[in-house]
């Protein structure tokens, strides 16, 4: 078999590998894509509980309070 022979029977082939690899690294970059938009949601969910989080302790310390008072004014009679 001459050079161009071998050539012509291993194009097909590193056509493949080549349309394979550039496949594999598109969807390697759109998995980076994902990746990033889920780590931004997490974020902004983690801020969203934080957010709730002091807004709860907030209104639990407005009722203790109120209790606290009523408690008192009910001492004092």
């Amino acid at each position: 078999m001459t050079d161009i022979q071998i050539l012509i029977i291993a194009l097909p082939s590193v056509l493949s590998v080549i349309a394979v690899l550039v496949g594999i690294l598109i969807n390697n970059s759109r998995l980076g894509d994902t990746n990033t938009r889920i780590s931004e949601m997490r974020s902004h969910i983690d801020n969203r509980f934080d957010d709730m989080r002091d807004t709860w302790r907030a209104e639990l310390r407005r009722v203790e309070e109120v209790i606290d008072a009523r408690l008192k004014h009910i001492e004092e009679r």
